[in-house]
């Protein structure tokens, strides 16, 4: 069973940045196209960021330009930079298979939670 484990996140002043880290267990994580997902309070859960396994990104349009995903498949990592953080990027954020190439999703990690202040 693979397991994801989120990091990185934190309590930051509207136009700062934070680095989130996903480690994921097992061996097939350089073989699935993942993807950054948040859920922000009486909100339903979004795809932020994607990566496919050839390492194309999509964004949703709320942070195109602002925030940046990479993996690096040695470490089974997947990271998202975050820059110019706004209070609407408040959420729990959550690592797990891109949606958009799979039907279906890993067991859900603890997620880790990035507040901005404004």
């Amino acid at each position: 069973q693979v397991q994801l484990v989120e990091s990185g996140g934190g309590l930051v002043q509207a136009g700062g940045s934070l680095r989130l880290s996903c480690t994921a267990s097992g061996s097939a994580f350089s073989l699935k196209a993942m993807a950054w997902y948040r859920q922000a309070p009486g909100k339903q859960r979004e795809l932020v960021a994607g990566v496919s396994v050839g390492s194309i990104t999509n964004y949703v349009d709320s942070v195109r330009g602002r925030f940046t995903i990479s993996r690096d498949n040695a470490k089974k990592t997947l990271y998202l930079q975050m820059h110019s953080l706004k209070p609407e990027d408040t959420a729990v954020y959550y690592c797990n298979l891109h949606i958009g190439y799979s039907n279906s999703y890993y067991p859900w990690g603890q997620g880790t939670q990035v507040t901005v202040s404004s």
